[in-house]
């Protein structure tokens, strides 16, 4: 089969591997659609990743498509059935899955190779995160199951509060990013809280979505001086309820936590190269009591809660997608991804 290898900092290459054969418990997928993503370009552009993968190694990690193979054992799935994997699943057995922290298990068990005409799905991925997808959703929707997950276990970590917990009030919510993550973000949270979503971007096409999909404030960054004194200007002088960073740039983490009012929450979500730093004024954590948390993938149940979100087609997820191209298209789709030319596109093997 054809497949996308990656070997080092933007070295990806296409090459003809053997198809996948079912050990006890997998199945084999045949790929309908694979989505790119922030994380795939990140990873391409630095050549590693902290946590999932190790070089060489089969690429991408968002897909949907058809079961073609079951592997001995497997009784709760069938040959055609139309599926949607996530790129791990916890062991369910280690200290943090026994508190239901699954997302810090250190035996969770990664999938990448989405980037491929045909997928190998481990055991421990179809015992908790392989799902059907409905008929009537198309596929590429489906493959965009896994980063919205990431996104709702985000939102759930940030203490936004719904209407009955905000007792009237609205929360004023920054969110600094517009690549897909940024703005899956605003999509969940002016869909279902009582907040405005303050927005900054670089790209005017980008800034459009999110305010097609909610946002009450957009801002491109190149256009303004500065963000902290932006937010502070349009909520009464004290920063932001809640601060979400997507970029995984450190200066911006930086920026985060500047432009929250005191007693905020400041999600730093945007994974930053590894053996970053960054600075935080001690004052103003400690008297203005801020929370900044690192919040990191997702579990079992927020990747079920993605794809019903998806399937419920209330929210346009696909303002997302630019277009349809052929694997063979992928290091030019991550070039002009690299330019800021597209958010998401659905690579067809």
């Amino acid at each position: 089969m054809l497949a996308a290898l990656l070997y080092g900092q933007e070295d990806l290459r296409l090459e003809q591997v053997a198809d996948p054969t079912p050990a006890p418990g997998e199945v084999i997928i045949q790929v309908e659609a694979a989505t790119t993503c922030g994380t795939d370009l990140k990873v391409w552009r630095r050549g590693s990743h902290a946590k999932m993968l190790t070089l060489p190694t089969p690429f991408g990690h968002e897909a949907a498509g058809q079961i073609v193979a079951l592997g001995e054992g497997v009784t709760n799935w069938q040959i055609g059935n139309r599926v949607v994997a996530n790129n791990s699943a916890p062991c369910m057995k280690c200290f943090y899955c026994q508190r239901k922290e699954y997302s810090l298990c250190p035996n969770l068990t990664w999938n990448n190779g989405t980037f491929a005409q045909y997928l190998q799905i481990p055991t421990a991925i179809v015992q908790h995160n392989l799902l059907s997808v409905p008929e009537e959703l198309p596929y590429e929707l489906a493959a965009m199951t896994e980063p919205l997950a990431c996104v709702l276990h985000g939102v759930a970590r940030s203490g936004v509060k719904n209407s009955d917990q905000s007792g009237g009030l609205t929360q004023k919510v920054v969110v600094l990013g517009d690549g897909a993550i940024g703005l899956m973000f605003v999509a969940k949270l002016a869909h279902d809280f009582p907040v405005e979503v303050i927005l900054f971007g670089g790209n005017d096409s980008r800034l459009e979505i999110g305010q097609k999909f909610g946002a009450t404030h957009i801002f491109n960054y190149h256009k303004v001086s500065d963000i902290a004194a932006t937010v502070k200007d349009i909520t009464d002088g004290l920063g932001a309820d809640i601060v979400i960073e997507a970029t995984g740039v450190p200066t911006v983490w930086e920026t985060a936590i500047a432009a929250a009012r005191p007693g905020a929450t400041v999600n730093l979500f945007g994974g930053c190269p590894r053996n970053t730093t960054i600075t935080v004024n001690t004052e103003q954590l400690h008297y203005s009591e801020l929370t900044l948390k690192g919040v990191f993938h997702n579990t079992p149940h927020f990747v079920r809660e993605a794809l019903a979100l998806i399937a419920s087609r209330k929210v346009p997820f696909e303002l997302l997608l630019s277009e349809r191209r052929p694997l063979q298209e992928l290091e030019q789709v991550f070039c002009e991804m690299r330019e800021r030319k597209t958010i998401k596109v659905a690579m067809v093997p």
